[in-house]
């Protein structure tokens, strides 16, 4: 019987304010590869795997949104870390499966995943692009959700005036970017200089900015927008959200798909003023892509493979390497290090 030694990360203890790699700690155990007769499980080899900041509310002590949604839910000292990835069967229990199929779903942080039955799991067709995109910009986070949170929740109309925040990260850099294919005019925001000249000379926005040397947000949304907001795709939450909705026009639409300025902080936060809110009429709305637009996928990943193939969209990632590189892959998330899509590559396909 096949065995192999698998490495995976898990946290030491619960993770209260900002995350740092000693809360992490990479163990190892012995993993069969092959399955007792009758078990549909699938021992999946993990190529890449996703690195996402949402992850820290759920290595909180507690966080309101553990109870919200299954995908939410608390990881545990010493419990393995579900995320979205890409990986090759080496064993396979289910008749829907055969040992060297490539597959994406929900698999942890680490060399090797074991898929129960009814756990997401599905074959990937690479169609000619590398694997890392399938975890990116043709994956559930951020591409599904940048699709989904831009063409389903904000509702945009051609013309309209759009602002991202975090607009270098893994979603905002493709949410500006269907904007423009749609015919918005984009404005992104991200914090540093660099990213800032990203976003303009090869992502396509029509201008962005350094939040970081801004000392006013709202007179600065105020010279960028000077007819007001129409879609504020809000990754930050904040002072940023709170200076977009000041900006937002009658009917404006906030999309809420992260608030990385609040995750790690603790004690009460900046607020939009809710008197705008009420007589701006403004529609402030939260998501999940990797939860409430799955059924999307075929259209999402069609359309985006498109784009694509035809130029007009390009991906931006950061790619570490190894097992042992996740945590500082994720806490380089929370010291806005990271340029587009952060990603872990486990292993290279053989």
């Amino acid at each position: 019987m096949a065995e192999v030694t698998k490495r995976y990360v898990t946290i030491k203890t619960n993770i209260d304010g900002s995350p740092e790699e000693s809360h992490f700690e990479l163990k190892a155990t012995v993993l069969a590869l092959s399955l007792e007769p009758g078990s549909e499980d699938v021992i999946v080899k993990i190529l890449y795997v996703s690195i996402d900041p949402g992850q820290i509310n759920r290595m909180k002590t507690y966080s309101s949104s553990q109870r919200a949604v299954n995908v939410s839910s608390a990881i545990h000292p010493g419990g393995v870390i579900d995320a979205y990835g890409v990986g090759k069967v080496m064993a396979s229990g289910n008749p829907e499966f055969e040992k060297g199929d490539l597959v994406a779903g929900f698999f942890i942080w680490g060399e090797y995943s074991v898929i129960k039955p009814g756990e997401m799991l599905r074959k990937l067709d690479p169609m000619g692009f590398p694997l890392s995109y399938h975890v990116g910009i043709l994956g559930i986070s951020p591409g599904l959700t940048a699709y989904a949170g831009f063409f389903q929740v904000c509702k945009p109309k051609k013309g309209e005036k759009v602002f991202v925040s975090a607009a270098s990260g893994a979603v905002g850099h493709m949410v500006g970017q269907y904007a423009k294919l749609f015919g918005c005019y984009v404005v992104g925001c991200a914090g540093t200089k660099e990213k800032v000249t990203l976003l303009k000379e090869k992502l396509g926005f029509d201008d962005a900015f350094n939040y970081k040397e801004q000392t006013d947000l709202k007179s600065a949304l105020e010279s960028y927008f000077p007819d007001g907001i129409d879609i504020y795709f809000d990754n930050v939450g904040g002072e940023m959200q709170e200076a977009a909705v000041y900006r937002m026009k009658p009917f404006g639409r906030v999309v809420v798909c992260g608030v990385i300025s609040e995750y790690t902080q603790t004690g009460r936060q900046a607020a939009p003023n809710m008197v705008d809110v009420i007589y701006k009429r403004i529609t402030i709305q939260g998501f999940l892509g990797c939860a409430d637009y799955l059924e999307l996928i075929p259209e999402f990943v069609s359309r985006t493979s498109e784009y694509l193939r035809a130029g007009k969209i390009q991906p931006v990632e950061d790619i570490s390497d190894g097992v042992e590189s996740i945590p500082s892959a994720f806490v380089n998330l929370f010291l806005g290090k990271n340029v587009g899509k952060s990603i872990v590559r486990i292993a290279e396909e053989e």
